[in-house]
Parts: structure tokens; sequence; C-alpha cells
């Protein structure tokens, strides 16, 4: 396997020219959405996180703690709401002024929105404006993670060997576990460093001045892909360049919908047991926040060490009859959801443990399982449409909508929305290989 370092080499540098198209090899793609991603999922959950920790306290000061939670939710979701028109806004870029120019300006902006939310005055100083200064930077966000797809996933897959492709699939998915993973950990040793007064003062802050520093590494490892000649040559090779919306759509728009809902159940679930969890704990359970902390920590081990296993079993069984499986399994698991999070400490941990190891094995597969579908020009646009709609149908609103219902009707909540989820996944999945059996009888 080549080293990330040769897909530095120039057509031009000796004697690995006449290689040059075998430089780019999956694990060097593999390389660079890893750390991509992981830098998009820190971003992202220091923000979730400080959802429950924070900002009910300094930006809804004038609410109840649910409620504040609930308002805090909210702003979270904005970001997936318009990631879709980050993404459309990303490829207008990319037509005019190149890849790398786009994914430049896409992890700027998400570096500095973060950055600025470190140092946002609170309600206290400056009233209402706090509240817009912050769902403006949540806007900046989600423009720029939208704006920062480069096509890398789909590259990955389709320079994959053909029988190692669910393998290389949980590859780019490993950046959730350890993005979270990161993010949970500096927040987890700010706030159990610091009296609950220095952290809501300044303690609080520091997780997302760390932000920079991770995206100008994320930056650096993805441009040293996406600059080179090979990637180019690559992408090219397989039409992986924006398709306008307005073709796109009315061809091929109903791939975008199937691939969605395919993946749906697992997005359902992966707001469920990070985010949402962690406010139910700080605000209704009798554990301590930090304990539940440190067991997510844990469970995020889990997660990632359930990725590889993905793969393999998805190798072996066909990725869309694994992700009907996960389907399956994680609808027996939103059964025991209540029980398991009413149940004290041991049945909290059981349900971080249990729902994250489904979350590995299904979100390790989730992403592009069904972008296949699509016809090479328009699979670059429509892969990242599809990955769009999944977070915004399934993730977006469940922390806010699952602690609404739960603080009002109860856990059960949780399993409604989860199995709401399954459903959507299986008929997805149903539709698309009815769709599949009638193009084969056409040809």
């Amino acid at each position: 396997m080549a080293t990330a370092s040769s897909t530095l080499h120039s057509p031009q540098s000796g004697p690995a020219a006449p290689h040059a198209d075998e430089d780019l090899a999956p694990g060097d793609i593999a390389v660079g959405v890893i750390i991509g991603r992981a830098s998009e999922y820190f971003d992202f959950f220091v923000f979730g996180i400080a959802s429950v920790l924070v900002f009910p306290h300094l930006f809804f000061p004038f609410a109840d703690r649910l409620t504040g939670t609930l308002y805090a939710f909210l702003v979270f979701a904005l970001a997936f709401v318009v990631r879709p028109v980050g993404t459309l806004i990303g490829m207008s870029i990319q037509r005019h002024f190149g890849r790398s120019t786009k994914l430049t300006a896409a992890l700027f902006l998400l570096g500095c929105s973060t950055v600025g939310m470190g140092l946002l005055p609170s309600y206290a100083d400056v009233g209402g404006m706090a509240i817009l200064l912050l769902a403006l930077a949540r806007v900046g966000q989600g423009l720029a993670l939208g704006g920062s797809w480069d096509g890398l996933p789909s590259l990955l897959a389709l320079n994959a060997p053909p029988h190692r492709r669910g393998w290389y699939a949980m590859l780019g998915q490993l950046g959730a576990p350890l993005g979270f993973f990161v993010a949970s950990g500096v927040f987890l040793y700010v706030y159990g460093s610091l009296d609950a007064k220095d952290f809501l003062s300044w303690g609080w802050r520091f997780p997302f001045f760390t932000a920079f520093a991770i995206n100008v590494v994320a930056l650096f490892a993805r441009l040293r892909l996406v600059v080179t000649h090979e990637y180019e040559k690559r992408m090219e090779e397989h039409e992986l360049d924006p398709a306008y919306l307005r073709e796109l759509l009315p061809a091929q728009g109903h791939h975008i919908a199937i691939g969605a809902f395919a993946a749906l159940a697992s997005y359902a679930l992966f707001h469920l047991v990070t985010v949402f969890p962690l406010s139910w704990v700080a605000l209704f359970a009798d554990q301590g926040v930090e304990d539940f902390m440190k067991m997510e920590l844990l469970g995020a081990a889990f997660a990632a060490a359930a990725m590889p296993m993905s793969g393999l079993i998805a190798d072996r069984i066909g990725r869309r009859s694994f992700l009907g499986a996960l389907a399956v399994a994680i609808g027996v698991f939103a059964l025991f959801a209540p029980f398991m999070l009413g149940g004290g400490k041991p049945g909290q941990a059981a349900f971080i443990l249990v729902g994250f190891v489904l979350l590995g094995l299904s979100y390790g597969q989730a992403a592009g399982s069904v972008t296949s579908n699509f016809l090479p020009h328009f699979r670059y646009t429509g892969a990242a449409l599809t990955a769009d709609m999944a977070w915004l149908l399934g993730a977006a609103f469940a922390p806010v909508v699952v602690l609404f219902l739960s603080s009002r009707f109860g856990l059960v909540s949780v399993s409604v929305y989860l199995l709401s989820g399954v459903v959507c996944t299986l008929l997805a999945l149903r539709v698309n290989k009815r769709l599949q059996a009638a193009a084969v009888v056409q040809d």
C-alpha cells in the first residue's frame, strides 16, 4: 500500500512518474477521509455537548433548565437545515475556482465559526444579540460542512477492490467516534478540572479554540490529496464533478430520497446515543455528568472497535443486507431503551455501550450504501445531497424532539423515534431492491 506522502509526487518527479496512476491508493484516500471527517465531527460534537452543559446557562438564562436546553437544541439543528445550501454553494465555487479553493474556504469558515462561538458574549452581557450571534455561527458551521464535500468517500469506494468495499466504506466513518472521543475528552477534562463558576465563565471556551488547530491539520491532510494530479485524474475518470441540480433532480432525484431513508435508522440512533442521553442525565438522572461522560468515552471506543467489524461482515453478506439486519437490531434495542435509560447507572451504562456498538456497526456502512444507483456524472453531487438529507431527516431534530417528548410522555418516546427510523430504513431498502430488479428486467 502506498504511503500518504506518495501522493505528492508530480508527473516530473523522476522514476515515480510512469506509475502516477497507481500512487493514489485507497489507503492514502482513507487517511484524508478519516482526518477530515474527525475534525468536522469534533466541531459539531463540541457544540452538542455545550448545548447541554453551557448554553442553557449563558444564552437562555431567562428560561428554566429544560426549556433552555430545548432552545439550545433548536440552534443545534440549524446547521443541518442549511447544510444542503452549503453543499450547493460549494459546488458553485468549485465550478468557478476549483476543488481546493472550495475546500480551503469551507474549512476556514468551519474553523472561524467554531472559534467564534468561544468568543461570544453571554445573554447577560448583550441580551438577545448573544443568541443571534450563536445562531449565525451555527449556520456558518452548517454551510461550511456542506461546502467541505470533497468526493473522497465516493473516490475511496470506487478505487477499493470490489470484495473490500464494505471495509473501505467503514474507514471514512471512523471520523465520527474519533471526533466524539476527542470532543468529549476535552470537555470532560475542562469540566472536571474547574469549579462551576470558572467553567461557565471561561473554561467552556477552550474546546472551541482547540477546534481551529484541529481544522488546520485536517485542511492540510486533505489538500495534500486534493491538489495532486493523481487525485484530479481519478476524479475525472469517474466523472466525480458537480452536477447541476436542475439536471440531477428530474433524472435521479428519487435516489437522493431513497439513499437518505435507507440510512435513517443509523442517523436516528446517532444523536440519541451521543447528545440526547447527556441532556437526560443532566436534567433528570441521579448520575453525575462527569461519570456519565466517562461512560460515553468508553462507548465511543466501543463504536470505533465495532466499525472494522462492520466492514468485514458487510463484505461477506453485502452492505444493503447488513444495513437491513442492523435496522432490525436497532429496532430491538429501541424496545429496551426506556428500561435501560430509566434503570439507574447500570441501565444507563448498558444503553450507552450497546447503543454505541450498534451505532458503530450501522453507521460504518450507512454512507453511500445506495449511491451506486446514481449515474457516474450525478454521483458526486448525489452522494453529497443524500448525506445532507439523511442528517436533516434522521439526526438534526432528534435531540430536541426526543427530549421534549420524553419530558412529557416518558422515555418511551426514545423507542418511538428509533422505531420510526427503522421502518423508514427497511421500506427504503425494499424500494431500492425493487427498483434494481426492475432495471435488470429492462436491460
